[in-house]
């Protein structure tokens, strides 16, 4: 082999290593995620720091930029699932009102639109529209899965959906292939959080009717 050839199959080699890592802590943070395990933050944190390198080296730079923000978030849903409930308590699975949501949609759907007419005339970003659009709606679900609104779920799927179509163009296969498993368990996410948001709804009107 060329010292070039060597150079090139050295670095896909590395990168690949940490796209590995970067996916195993990403699928447990999703896991524990599941179960509403504060541990699962640290995951998180963790695997979105090797992400943003990851995102930057190809040429997605709302991606990258994302992951600086979703280590931010992971400090910050860590404080928020342990001591974000009533009294310091842990907080429980809320949802949104149907306005709500709309609002969210709106404005992701606006400021993607935005944010990718300026990255296709003044960056080389790959995808701008797209990345545009699954970075600014993943903003705003990371916010959601911090305050544990139940929701999150549903939108993660259309997120991880689309994120796939872009990272197979990318030739980040491993991280495609971990998107298609959030698809999964983001179902099983959604049933186990609608379980517990019905229970606990369920004892706030059976302790409301003891009082009358």
């Amino acid at each position: 082999m060329t010292d070039i050839a060597l150079q090139i199959t050295d670095t896909w080699a590395q990168w690949w290593g940490w796209e590995l890592v970067a996916v195993i802590l990403a699928v447990g943070y999703l896991v524990l995620a599941v179960r509403q395990n504060p541990l699962c933050w640290y995951c998180g944190f963790a695997s979105t720091a090797i992400y943003t390198l990851l995102y930057w080296n190809v040429s997605l730079l709302m991606e990258a930029g994302l992951n600086v923000y979703y280590m931010v978030m992971a400090a910050y849903g860590w404080w928020q699932w342990r001591h974000g409930g009533k009294g310091d308590t842990e907080l429980p699975v809320r949802t949104w009102p149907w306005y709500q949501h709309l609002a969210v949609i709106v404005s992701v759907l606006v400021v993607s639109a935005a944010t990718g007419t300026w990255l296709t005339y003044f960056t080389e970003a790959a995808w701008p529209y797209v990345d545009s659009f699954t970075t600014w709606a993943a903003v705003v679900t990371t916010f959601m899965v911090a305050r544990k609104v139940l929701e999150n779920w549903l939108y993660w799927m259309v997120i991880n959906s689309t994120a796939i179509v872009v990272l197979v163009d990318r030739e980040l296969y491993l991280t495609a292939l971990l998107m298609g498993s959030y698809l999964v368990i983001s179902v099983f996410g959604w049933r186990a959080w609608y379980r517990d948001y019905r229970y606990r709804d369920y004892q706030h009107r059976e302790k409301a009717a003891q009082r009358v």
